[in-house]
Protein backbone atom coordinates (compact mmCIF):
# COMPACT_ATOMS: atom_id res chain seq x y z
CA UNK A 1 0.00 0.00 0.00
CA UNK A 2 1.49 3.37 -0.99
CA UNK A 3 2.14 5.90 1.73
CA UNK A 4 -0.45 8.34 0.42
CA UNK A 5 -3.26 5.78 0.18
CA UNK A 6 -6.55 6.45 1.93
CA UNK A 7 -7.96 3.10 3.07
CA UNK A 8 -11.69 2.57 3.22
CA UNK A 9 -13.35 1.43 6.41
CA UNK A 10 -15.09 -1.32 4.44
CA UNK A 11 -13.52 -2.92 1.34
CA UNK A 12 -15.39 -3.08 -1.96
CA UNK A 13 -15.63 -6.44 -3.70
CA UNK A 14 -16.76 -6.38 -7.31
CA UNK A 15 -17.52 -9.07 -9.85
CA UNK A 16 -15.48 -8.42 -12.97
CA UNK A 17 -16.98 -8.95 -16.41
CA UNK A 18 -15.07 -12.23 -16.73
CA UNK A 19 -16.81 -13.54 -13.59
CA UNK A 20 -13.88 -13.25 -11.17
CA UNK A 21 -14.20 -11.24 -7.99
CA UNK A 22 -11.74 -8.61 -6.86
CA UNK A 23 -11.48 -6.65 -3.62
CA UNK A 24 -10.46 -3.00 -3.36
CA UNK A 25 -9.35 -1.61 0.00
CA UNK A 26 -8.77 2.06 -0.69
CA UNK A 27 -8.63 5.01 -3.06
CA UNK A 28 -5.22 4.09 -4.51
CA UNK A 29 -6.33 0.54 -5.43
CA UNK A 30 -9.48 1.91 -7.04
CA UNK A 31 -7.66 4.64 -8.98
CA UNK A 32 -5.09 2.18 -10.29
CA UNK A 33 -7.89 -0.09 -11.51
CA UNK A 34 -9.86 2.81 -13.01
CA UNK A 35 -6.85 4.10 -14.94
CA UNK A 36 -5.08 0.88 -15.96
CA UNK A 37 -7.50 -2.06 -16.00
CA UNK A 38 -10.92 -0.57 -16.71
CA UNK A 39 -13.01 -2.10 -19.51
CA UNK A 40 -13.06 -0.18 -22.78
CA UNK A 41 -16.26 1.77 -22.11
CA UNK A 42 -15.57 4.88 -20.01
CA UNK A 43 -18.75 6.54 -18.84
CA UNK A 44 -19.65 9.61 -16.86
CA UNK A 45 -19.42 7.76 -13.55
CA UNK A 46 -15.99 6.40 -14.46
CA UNK A 47 -14.67 9.93 -15.03
CA UNK A 48 -16.25 11.11 -11.77
CA UNK A 49 -14.68 8.20 -9.88
CA UNK A 50 -11.22 8.97 -11.28
CA UNK A 51 -11.49 12.64 -10.27
CA UNK A 52 -12.86 11.72 -6.85
CA UNK A 53 -10.13 9.19 -6.09
CA UNK A 54 -7.47 11.74 -7.06
CA UNK A 55 -9.09 14.34 -4.80
CA UNK A 56 -9.11 11.90 -1.90
CA UNK A 57 -5.44 11.03 -2.40
CA UNK A 58 -4.63 14.75 -2.44
CA UNK A 59 -6.48 15.22 0.85
CA UNK A 60 -9.33 17.36 -0.44
CA UNK A 61 -12.32 15.10 0.31
CA UNK A 62 -13.03 12.09 2.58
CA UNK A 63 -12.44 8.53 1.41
CA UNK A 64 -16.10 7.51 1.68
CA UNK A 65 -16.92 9.82 -1.24
CA UNK A 66 -14.44 8.00 -3.50
CA UNK A 67 -15.74 4.63 -2.35
CA UNK A 68 -19.29 5.55 -3.35
CA UNK A 69 -18.14 6.98 -6.69
CA UNK A 70 -16.12 3.82 -7.40
CA UNK A 71 -19.10 1.56 -6.68
CA UNK A 72 -21.30 3.70 -8.96
CA UNK A 73 -18.72 3.48 -11.77
CA UNK A 74 -18.52 -0.29 -11.40
CA UNK A 75 -22.31 -0.57 -11.66
CA UNK A 76 -22.30 1.63 -14.75
CA UNK A 77 -19.74 -0.71 -16.37
CA UNK A 78 -21.71 -3.85 -15.53
CA UNK A 79 -19.52 -4.93 -12.63
CA UNK A 80 -21.77 -5.19 -9.58
CA UNK A 81 -20.46 -5.08 -6.06
CA UNK A 82 -20.62 -8.35 -4.16
CA UNK A 83 -21.37 -8.56 -0.49
CA UNK A 84 -18.40 -10.17 1.17
CA UNK A 85 -19.18 -12.80 3.80
CA UNK A 86 -19.02 -11.34 7.25
CA UNK A 87 -16.01 -12.46 9.25
CA UNK A 88 -16.23 -11.74 12.94
CA UNK A 89 -13.12 -10.44 14.63
CA UNK A 90 -11.41 -13.10 16.72
CA UNK A 91 -12.24 -12.73 20.34
CA UNK A 92 -9.39 -12.23 22.72
CA UNK A 93 -9.64 -13.59 26.17
CA UNK A 94 -8.09 -11.78 29.10
CA UNK A 95 -4.89 -13.32 30.31
CA UNK A 96 -5.61 -16.06 32.78
CA UNK A 97 -3.99 -15.78 36.14
CA UNK A 98 -1.67 -18.52 37.06
CA UNK A 99 -2.30 -20.11 40.39
CA UNK A 100 0.70 -21.27 42.32
CA UNK A 101 0.28 -24.58 44.05
CA UNK A 102 3.16 -23.99 46.46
Amino acid sequence: MPLNDVPWTQPVRIRLQCGLERTFTGAYDALDFLENEWPLRHGERHERAVKTCRSVLNGFIPGIVARKAFVAACLEAGMPSVRAPWKPKPTTHPARQRVSLL
